[in-house]
């Protein structure tokens, strides 16, 4: 399933960036996503078949859940 994401969703994914960060932030939406690496700041383009192989965590989903739940 492709991933429903927003512009400064928070993510993790499965592999980490040569800097060590799995922590990665969407700049941009489209028929591909850019993401901006929250390490070094280092921005790629993913299709989001791509995105959606290689994600593991959507952390803005939990932070909201944690708020609801409160």
């Amino acid at each position: 399933m492709l991933p429903d994401l927003q512009l400064k969703d928070h993510l993790r994914l499965r592999k980490p960036h040569p800097c060590g960060s799995y922590e990665w932030t969407v700049v941009r939406l489209g028929a591909d996503i850019g993401l901006e690496c929250r390490g070094c700041q280092h921005r790629v383009m993913l299709t989001r078949r791509e995105l959606a192989k290689r994600l593991k965590a959507n952390l803005s989903k939990h932070e909201e859940n944690k708020e609801e739940q409160k």
